[in-house]
């Protein structure tokens, strides 16, 4: 049996997590700061617990450098459970916002304030009808499955592909972003529309396709004074990327991230969301006149920061342990914060994909368009096809390399350079994709 030191696990999650902090979860299982209890059995409801909260929520304000214009949740039910979340809570502004304007403009028109009431129902079924459009950006996997969870919900007519990377790709697969000139967002009032969107949803590194967005899309910066309903409520997937690099946090309406990749374990899910938009609720009561969804509790962010991320029981485990991450790296990387994580990574990527590009003969790196790669989740083919794969990941296998093949549903093979892979681990990774091209390309 191999030990940890002997092994490194390019799992694209649950992934791996740095040893001195395995090592010290265990100990905080058994007895929590002397407490002679474990950590995970004491309640979510204790000053210990609001400790814990607390603390990683400020280490990772610090990291991130969020302003206080966001709110940090923590919530459960992975990244598919935003999938819906985001449709709940950013529908529900969408029509308090429209609530609102309707609700002024037929009171200054004269309307009897007997008759309010009814006639602001019966425009916003209008404009619910006309009008509501949830717009995505589908460049990979998990934003497709995104788009699908919200056509469940509310059904194809609210839904607005703006961009389907497959139509842009030479084989129809997952391997582009499509240009932003050529995305078919919901119009604006100002361009002559109706929009915006309730909000425009992307994921920024898709992990079974290798996909990275290089940053923020242009297209969606609205630039200088907002006006409330006309500008781009940006909503961001950053399960797979988040703490490897800078993020200006201010130019989204909502980021989440299941915790298993590169902040913690698995039934963790982080939320970044502006606190603005925390109150622009409508009630229950008017959503079911509009036959549309109301959000079940446990997925409210109104309700989730109000009860400081407990409106049910936390895994405060779970918490903790993503508190140790985010606060190794403040400790590691100083001033530089997130930056110091993200050019250790962008390090681990270059020499991965040149390792790769070398080798043209025996392996075909997915994405060709090296702007998009991901720094994450690298995504190749062993060269000539699936005997050859087979035989990588063996030997892979056998140098301790673990848990390289691809998802399931695209095979080929897939590194996961999450943070806590060394350096040491992709130099390892390295030596074994020469070392197995040049025995592939000598053999007779």
């Amino acid at each position: 049996m191999p030990s940890r030191d002997e092994v490194t696990y390019f799992g694209a999650g649950p992934a791996a997590l740095p040893t001195p902090i395995l090592e010290s979860a265990s100990l905080a299982l058994l007895n929590y700061n002397n407490t002679g209890v474990g950590l995970a059995e004491h309640s979510h409801r204790s000053a210990l617990a609001a400790s814990v909260l607390n603390d990683t929520k400020a280490s990772l304000r610090t990291l991130l450098d969020v302003p206080d214009t966001h709110d940090i949740l923590f919530m459960q039910g992975g990244g598919s459970g935003q999938f819906a979340a985001v449709v709940y809570n950013l529908v529900g502004v969408w029509v308090e916002r429209r609530r609102k304007r309707a609700e002024a403009e037929i009171r200054s028109a004269g309307t009897p304030e007997t008759d309010v009431d009814a006639a602001v129902l019966a425009r916003l079924k209008k404009e619910v009808a006309e009008d509501l459009k949830l717009d995505y950006l589908i460049t990979g996997s998990w934003s497709l499955k995104a788009s699908q969870e919200a056509v469940r919900l509310l059904g194809p007519s609210h839904i607005n592909i703006a961009t389907d990377a497959r139509k842009s790709s030479p084989d129809g697969k997952f391997n582009v972003i499509p240009p932003e000139e050529t995305w078919s967002l919901t119009l604006k009032k100002a361009e002559d529309g109706k929009g915006p969107a309730a909000f425009v949803y992307y994921c920024d590194n898709e992990t079974v396709d290798g996909v990275e967005f290089p940053g923020f899309p242009q297209r969606l910066a609205d630039g200088g004074a907002r006006e409330e309903g006309e500008e781009y409520l940006v909503v961001a997937d950053m399960s797979s990327n988040i703490l490897s690099r800078r993020v200006d946090v201010g130019k989204f309406a909502v980021i989440f991230a299941g915790a298993q990749k590169n902040v913690g374990l698995t039934g963790l899910t982080i939320v970044l969301v502006r606190r603005s938009l925390l109150a622009a609720q409508p009630t229950p009561a008017l959503l079911h006149s509009l036959c549309l969804p109301t959000p079940p509790s446990i997925l409210s962010y109104p309700t989730t920061s109000t009860n400081s991320s407990l409106y049910n029981t936390l895994p405060i485990f779970d918490v903790w342990v993503a508190g140790q991450v985010i606060s190794s790296l403040l400790t590691r990387f100083g001033n530089l914060k997130v930056h110091g994580q993200e050019e250790v990574a962008d390090k681990k990527a270059h020499m991965l994909y040149e390792a790769l590009e070398k080798w043209e003969g025996a392996y075909r790196i997915v994405v060709k368009e090296k702007r998009i790669r991901s720094r994450m989740n690298i995504c190749f083919r062993v060269l000539p096809g699936e005997d050859a794969e087979k035989s990588f990941l063996k030997g892979a296998e056998e140098r301790g390399l673990l848990a390289l093949k691809g998802h399931r549903s695209v095979g080929g093979i897939r590194i996961s350079n999450y943070n806590a892979v060394p350096v040491s681990g992709a130099e390892k990774l390295v030596l074994y994709i020469d070392d197995f091209a040049k025995a592939a390309t000598s053999a007779p």
